[in-house]
């Protein structure tokens, strides 16, 4: 604490803080009241101290939710991306290689796929139906979110097949097996980065 010289009629005195007390009457004529007047600057002084703390631990506070929000953000939207891209390659390949050729694929896809020709039920219907106990089941063995990336997804693949028609690409039977594979496959995968699956897996 830096105290001023004497005055006759005030005195002032200064904080480190940048502020200051003006006191009238000149209170130092009495050492009692000089010391009580420097008690009340120390605890004025500790008060502006523990305002401060408090100040930068919210604003810290603040900054690392925000940096938080903004993680979670980049990731969402990385998982969307990755499960778009994986809705569409694994739609691609069944409309362009495997549906026109009569190929059968594995997992719940290939259930649909056999129930799909003997039963002439849409495809996209069974792609959700035959995929409902693998739902519950990622609800209840991995995680609510898991379940619900998996729902929209499997979603997303069943209203693509139905609505967005990709034209035939080959009729070779060797091409249709690798291309078919390779791109219901890649789709699998990439929803699977995105944390979600679309064949039950």
């Amino acid at each position: 604490i830096y105290l001023a010289p004497r005055l006759k009629s005030c005195r002032i005195l200064f904080l480190p803080t940048a502020s200051c007390v003006i006191l009238k009457n000149n209170p130092f004529s009495n050492p009692l009241n000089e010391l009580s007047v420097k008690k009340e600057l120390v605890v004025h002084f500790l008060n502006l101290i523990q305002a401060r703390r408090q100040k930068e631990d919210s604003s810290y506070k603040i900054g690392k939710r925000i940096l938080q929000l903004k993680k979670e953000a980049i990731a969402l939207f990385k998982d969307i991306l990755l499960i778009s891209l994986g809705v569409i390659s694994a739609a691609f390949g069944l409309e362009s290689f495997l549906l026109p050729s009569k190929f059968i694929d594995g997992g719940a896809t290939g259930i649909a796929l056999l129930s799909a020709e003997i039963s002439n039920i849409s495809i996209s219907l069974l792609l959700v139906v035959i995929n409902i106990p693998f739902m519950f089941l990622a609800y209840r063995v991995i995680g609510k979110h898991f379940a619900i990336k998996t729902i929209i997804a499997i979603g997303c693949l069943a209203l693509t097949v139905s609505f967005i028609h990709f034209p035939e690409v080959t009729k070779d039977k060797l091409l249709v097996a690798i291309f078919g594979g390779f791109f219901l496959g890649a789709g699998i995968g990439l929803s699977v980065r995105g944390g979600a699956v679309l064949d039950g897996t």
